[in-house]
């Protein structure tokens, strides 16, 4: 165990001194990104300036789920955004080999070498929206440890997902659209899940659930939370397991170039 956090540390290390080697564009990416997240909660605003909002939710407490949603996504595109990229080039040029070839496992190995630092502007704008929301938002601080575990089981969603994304590389090579359609399936977390029916409440929360990512950590810093809510991290975790089995079963059926 010790060594593979070795491993991913030095990785690490690598990724953020290979940011800095060309520094103007390191600095023109995490700008682009904080601007993103400046226009990110735009719909919002322009949502509660007009007098209209999402009923039974303050202006704050919907910027508090789009500040989580944004952490939340930052911190998964940190560190699983490249997995699937990288296993789509492998596959298709057909240098998997060299990944199997590695003394340890060809998902952490993905995984470390593929750590993306220029996720780290979606951190720092989703870190300046969640301080804002939480400054005004009425939060319970009591609420904070349940907040850290729902957020760990979003954290556990988007994990999941990529390495479902990433294993469909192995037989499905032109599958480039497949984060796309995720994409627009990761807006639903983006908003108040009551403002939505009951089937895509459902269906958020339960079949891919992408509510947990933002929605039900943030809903539980503001109080609202029981017993019940806890048990919902549990098929994330699961989601998550479930897809690192499917990403290692599908290294087997790897055939060389084109998958």
């Amino acid at each position: 165990m010790k060594t593979f956090f070795a491993v991913y540390k030095s990785c690490i290390k690598t990724a953020f001194v290979a940011a800095s080697a060309y520094r103007l564009n390191f600095l023109l990416s995490l700008a682009i990104t904080l601007g993103f997240n400046l226009l990110f909660p735009l719909v919002t605003i322009l949502i509660y300036a007009a007098g209209a909002n999402f009923p039974g939710w303050s202006f704050y407490d919907v910027l508090l789920i789009q500040a989580v949603f944004t952490l939340s996504n930052g911190i998964a595109g940190m560190l699983f955004g490249g997995v699937l990229w990288a296993t789509m080039r492998h596959v298709r040029e057909g240098s998997y080999e060299i990944v199997l070839l590695k003394p340890s496992s060809p998902l952490f190995f993905l995984i470390a070498t593929n750590f993306d630092a220029n996720s780290l502007g979606l951190l720092i704008g989703g870190g300046g929206l969640f301080a804002v929301a939480v400054f005004f938002a009425d939060i319970s601080l009591a609420a904070v440890p349940v907040f850290l575990v729902l957020f760990a089981a979003g954290f556990c969603v988007m994990a999941g997902m990529s390495m479902l994304m990433a294993a469909t590389s192995f037989k499905w090579v032109g599958n480039s659209r497949i984060p796309e359609i995720f994409d627009s399936l990761l807006n639903f977390g983006k908003y108040p899940l009551t403002i939505f029916p009951n089937a895509i409440r459902g269906l958020a929360t339960f079949a891919i659930p992408v509510g947990m990512i933002a929605f039900y950590p943030a809903n539980a810093l503001l109080g609202e939370w029981d017993l019940r809510t806890l048990f919902l991290a549990v098929p994330c975790v699961i989601f998550m397991l479930f897809g690192v089995w499917v990403y290692e079963r599908m290294v087997r059926a790897y055939e060389g170039v084109g998958g």
